[in-house]
């Protein structure tokens, strides 16, 4: 049975239908954007999986309202039973009794209605079903009140209205980021459309199991091109965009992330913002060669339609990421540094050498080490001439990827003339210093307090920008959840 209803808690910062002068000033929001909290304010949050709403071929209005009036039963438990931390969170908390429900699996949804995501349908279809979830949710929450009573904080509010004489929460809508759950569930990520139709798992022992997007799998078998070339063609892109003899009404319906422009997909954010109390988690996906205008379009786009925040994101901009679309020619893989940024930070060593001492200084960017240099105590000849060319050379290597136990590796052990001592062991040469050096840093806290953006921490894979968040769509890791 798939998962239609999956809950977690963050504190963070609300769209706000209410009026909190007397309760304290929102000064910031959680890592994704979709939740402004005042201070010490907490807010539980839920997702919906709408791509399990389907029913026939159409969206199950009973089944969505049965759904949405258990989850605001529910999550409104969930504040009376928490274990809160601290006293005065557990007073805010419970003084507005914020509850975000939002949604997962739109983008599969849209697939099983053959709507496809860049479309007006689409967008039309997201305020229907939204403006849904928002107005059973309000009736559910109405529905706690009279039994349980108002939110402490309701005569403050818009709600104090003889329209509203009930309303157990201050707010009950929030699409927030669900990248882990929603590889639990087995559906597309929040709002976001669908990021690939083949990606590869990690499993144990490393291993890689290539997965193909399901419905994309059962249309394709059931209109009878399934085969293993189309297999193989998908898996060098993601997209079928570029792949023959797929139906051209298949190629509108499975538009993945990077096959849809900036326009739709702050069209499809501001669709579900119209109908949401505090704000949406998405990222709006740019092609490599957006230009500053091109970014400024889209965020004041958002701005102008409604959105309390946005996220971007320009294709490439990392050196490595998930998805890589264009081809090489030649089919060869080009290897290039990643750019210096303006500035880094390290550590300069002092170590002995059979040619004095030489000061190695191991520098990193956000990405881990990415610079070497290393310079004698006195200065001139040709050691410091070699010495220097390693570095930039060790530099180059670091910043184009090379792993720093590879190089370590390639530099230990050589020898000059006049080895030396330090602390007990033998320093062969400069090169062995600079190897001394890196061995003792490569494990350093620099490297854990700036992990490499890119990679997931948990199991090594490629992370992806969704929902204004990090997410791996090999183990399920969400830098946000």
């Amino acid at each position: 049975m798939r998962e239609i209803f999956t809950y977690g808690s963050v504190g963070g910062a609300s769209g706000n239908r209410c009026s909190y002068l007397e309760l304290g000033k929102i000064e910031a929001t959680n890592p994704c954007g979709e939740q402004p909290l005042l201070p010490y304010e907490s807010c539980t949050l839920g997702s919906i999986n709408l791509s399990a709403m389907i029913t026939k071929n159409r969206l199950d209005l009973n089944r969505l309202k049965r759904t949405v009036h258990d989850a605001v039963h529910f999550l409104d438990n969930v504040i009376e039973v928490n274990k809160y931390p601290l006293a005065r969170i557990e007073r805010m908390s419970k003084s507005t009794r914020k509850i975000g429900l939002g949604i997962m699996g739109f983008a599969d949804m849209l697939v099983q209605l053959d709507i496809p995501y860049d479309s007006d349908e689409a967008v039309k279809q997201a305020e229907t079903v939204m403006s849904y979830i928002l107005q059973e949710s309000r009736k559910a929450s109405a529905g706690l009140a009279k039994k349980r009573g108002n939110f402490p904080g309701y005569k403050d509010s818009i709600f104090n209205h003889p329209s509203t004489p009930y309303m157990r929460n201050a707010t009950t809508t929030t699409i927030a980021s669900t990248g882990t759950i929603s590889i639990i569930a087995g559906t597309s990520s929040g709002i976001e459309p669908i990021f690939a139709l083949t990606y590869a798992r990690h499993v144990l022992d490393k291993k890689k199991l290539i997965e193909l997007h399901p419905i994309f799998v059962e249309k394709a078998k059931k209109e009878g091109f399934f085969n293993d070339e189309l297999v193989k063609a998908i898996s060098e892109t993601g997209s079928i965009q570029q792949v023959d003899k797929i139906p051209s009404h298949f190629k509108k319906i499975f538009v993945t992330s990077h096959d849809i422009s900036a326009e739709w997909h702050v069209k499809i954010q501001a669709a579900f913002q119209k109908f949401t109390d505090n704000a949406v988690s998405k990222t709006i996906n740019l092609s490599f060669d957006a230009t500053p205008e091109d970014i400024e379009r889209a965020y004041l786009s958002a701005y102008h339609k409604g959105c309390k925040g946005v996220t971007i994101y320009r294709y490439g901009s990392r050196d490595r990421q998930v998805l890589n679309i264009e081809a090489v020619a030649g089919g060869a893989e080009t290897i290039a540094p990643r750019p210096r940024p303006a500035r880094t930070h390290g550590i300069t060593e002092r170590i002995s050498t059979g040619c004095g001492k030489l000061y190695v200084t191991i520098n990193y960017d956000e990405k881990g080490m990415c610079e070497v240099f290393a310079q004698m105590g006195k200065t001139g000849g040709c050691a410091s001439s070699q010495i220097e060319a390693a570095g930039r050379l060790i530099s180059l290597a670091l910043r184009s990827g090379v792993k720093a136990e590879a190089i370590i590796k390639q530099l230990t052990g050589i020898r000059c003339p006049s080895p030396a001592w330090q602390n007990g062991k033998m320093v062969l040469s400069c090169p062995d210093a600079i190897a001394q050096v890196l061995k003792g840093l490569s494990g350093s806290n620099l490297v854990e307090k700036n992990p490499m953006i890119g990679v997931c921490p948990e199991c090594g894979g490629l992370l992806a920008h969704m929902e204004g968040c990090l997410v791996c769509h090999a183990c399920g890791f969400s830098k946000c959840s």
